[in-house]
């Protein structure tokens, strides 16, 4: 682990407050003060950035100070670059702007800090900013606009998955790996290309049930969010989701008309089409009339769960937004508080669980998918060293940032691969993708409610799969 500097140990130079920590600031020029460089729509609270005391308690759990040492690319570096910009004295240039965009926002800075210093919003409020005043390159907007051209809209995204299937199956990506073809795309274009995951034709053209009813007693009525890339990726998750809750006594709805919740673009600061994908979100579930939102990504679901601040200046909709976040839960949260009433069959097997950064940090939730896991029989869980630390998927990071997300990844699967285990566990697509892109491919990976619903099914399904690669494959 790295060590941690106090300020006092770092270089010294001019700052904004004349106090000598100006080491957040090097290599930086230092403006005269003007005007604030954010505009009144929602700037960075001077009282939230006021609230960082520069302790450095966040800096052995950021992921880009660990990677780089780089103060500036730390939670408290760049809570000094907001105040150094709000009083005007640095610009909105080239280097400013790459040190919020090198921040993954996994917000495991906010989990570590004795201060509550609120980050999350910080970086929230600083985002925007940027994508309002920066004009990004013309290579950068072009990729940005096919990752929001397509992503968001399952639509589009199927008929992709559906080559990309092709892909795979016929060939293609190995003939191209071998004649070195893939090696000379744009880094972008190549991580795009590597997290592509193998997926059965089946699931590219399956479609969510509407409505589902409860096995046995009602017991709760719930909206299942199907999420964008989960439902063209992952739908085998969203149909294990709807088998579980529904053998614990829910009646699922998927609502049809559902589209993306908005989570891929709040976090690239893209705030307008967060708050339509929100407001659209709010309307389909509230026609469902349903008890609880459950969600099975974790990206997805710390979003739906900051709906009332996302809404909060919108007359018509934020009592709806606060309304409608108070109902959302992770599925480990709805299973827990439920309690298991189908019986489970015994997995042999140790299972390392990844916390999702999202999970974890933005939500709070570390117990509940590591107890729901824990009603399998016979199964162990184990937790990884660095659980703390992002795996390098972070919404679209992977993608914009792909070499520090490359080196997250490799370091997150060391740590994984240390654990020995039969198979890993994690709550989120992003992290799905990222750790399945580096990880023994004898090693396979499910969301925990695949688990659990195996187990509910008698079904073994990490014997299954080594069974299927010829035997064991225990690293």
């Amino acid at each position: 682990m790295t060590q941690t500097p106090g300020l006092d140990d770092l270089p010294r130079g001019t700052t904004a407050g004349g106090d000598g920590s100006g080491a957040v600031t090097a290599g930086m020029h230092v403006a005269e003060p003007t005007a604030s460089i954010f505009d009144s729509l929602r700037a960075p609270s001077g009282d939230l950035i006021d609230d960082c005391v520069h302790c450095g308690f966040c800096l052995p759990t950021c992921p880009t100070y660990l990677l780089e040492g780089n103060e500036t690319n730390s939670p408290r570096g760049r809570i000094y670059l907001m105040k150094m910009g709000s009083a005007g004295e640095v610009g909105m240039d080239e280097e400013f702007v790459g040190n919020f965009d090198a921040c993954l926002g996994c917000m495991a800075c906010v989990t570590a800090c004795p201060s509550g210093v609120q980050y999350d919003h910080l970086i929230e409020a600083v985002r925007p900013q940027i994508e309002r005043h920066w004009e990004r390159t013309p290579a950068d907007r072009a990729f940005r606009a096919l990752v929001f051209g397509l992503f968001p809209y399952p639509s589009r995204l199927r008929p992709a998955a559906f080559f990309g299937t092709l892909y795979q199956k016929l060939g293609v990506r190995r003939l191209l790996a071998a004649s070195g073809l893939i090696g000379r795309l744009p880094a972008r274009l190549r991580a795009m290309e590597a997290l592509l995951p193998q997926i059965p034709l089946r699931s590219v053209v399956a479609r969510q049930p509407s409505f589902t009813p409860a096995v046995g007693t009602t017991r709760h009525r719930v909206g299942l969010l199907s999420g964008c890339v989960q439902r063209v990726f992952f739908g085998d998750v969203n149909a294990a989701a709807t088998r579980v809750l529904a053998a614990e006594g829910c009646d699922v709805v998927a609502p049809p008309r559902q589209q993306c919740c908005g989570a891929l673009s709040s976090h690239a600061g893209r705030d307008e089409e967060a708050r339509d994908r929100a407001r659209r979100l709010i309307d389909v579930f509230t026609e469902a009339e349903v008890e609880t939102v459950v969600v099975t990504v974790a990206g997805c679901g710390s979003s739906m769960k900051e709906y009332a601040e996302l809404l909060r200046d919108d007359p018509a909709y934020a009592d709806r937004a606060a309304a409608f976040a108070a109902k959302v839960r992770d599925i480990s949260e709805l299973l827990v508080q439920l309690g298991p009433v189908a019986v489970r069959h015994p997995i042999d097997a140790t299972v390392a669980y990844h916390d999702a950064c999202h999970l974890r940090h933005a939500q709070g939730i570390v117990a509940e998918p590591r107890t729901a896991l824990g009603t399998i029989p016979s199964m162990t869980v184990v937790d990884i060293p660095e659980a703390d630390i992002c795996c390098g998927s972070a919404g679209i990071y992977n993608l914009v940032q792909p070499e520090p997300a490359e080196e997250l990844g490799r370091r997150k699967v060391a740590h994984i691969e240390s654990t020995r285990p039969d198979a890993v566990a994690t709550s989120n697509a992003g992290c799905l993708l990222q750790i399945r892109r580096y990880l023994d491919a004898g090693v396979p990976l499910f969301h925990p409610v695949e688990l659990i619903d195996a187990s509910l099914r008698g079904v073994d399904p990490v014997a299954a799969q080594a069974l299927a690669r010829g035997g064991p494959q225990r690293l």
